[in-house]
């Protein structure tokens, strides 16, 4: 018995087949980073969800949000320090005005700086030694009601 084997059906099979394992591993891997990459803000006025960027390593936290022109409302980033300490922010390069949310260990709000202005290169110091430091559109923190105490939830706050 010969077997024909038709090339042209065997390569649209193959095909069909990468293009449902692709759709399943990018629908997976959308799941994944979205759960990571959403942070909740709990206030006494109800809890606020953001896209937040992570800000991890040294050359991710000194470059932050520089050179960016736009960031939509429900956005920001997540800075983590490698250990508790004062943290010293501040705005040079920066384009747009923020708000910093300096933030314990355990996800309780220490302090918080409204409005920090573009270009300015005066240091924003925590009030506090703090682990993470959460900035925002200016003004995100007045409408959302966020006060000293309230509390920030993400999977890399150690508190959560």
């Amino acid at each position: 018995m010969t077997i024909i084997y038709d090339n042209r059906a065997f390569v649209r099979a193959h095909a069909a087949v990468l293009a449902v394992l692709a759709i399943l591993l990018s629908a997976g891997l959308a799941q994944a980073l979205t759960a990571e990459d959403r942070l909740q803000v709990v206030t006494q006025t109800g809890t606020y969800d953001f896209d937040v960027e992570l800000a991890l390593t040294p050359p991710e936290r000194a470059v932050g949000l520089m050179h960016r022109t736009h960031m939509d409302q429900d956005a920001g980033m997540l800075f983590r320090f490698d250990a508790i300490r004062p943290a010293l922010m501040w705005m040079k390069n920066t384009l747009i005005p923020l708000d910093m949310i300096f933030i314990r260990p355990d996800g309780s709000v220490a302090d918080i700086h409204r409005n920090a202005q573009p270009h300015s290169e005066t240091v924003i110091q925590s009030s506090e030694p703090v682990r993470y430091v959460l900035e925002l559109n200016a003004g995100v923190v007045d409408r959302i009601g966020l006060a000293p105490g309230d509390k920030v939830v993400h999977p890399i706050i150690d508190g959560n």
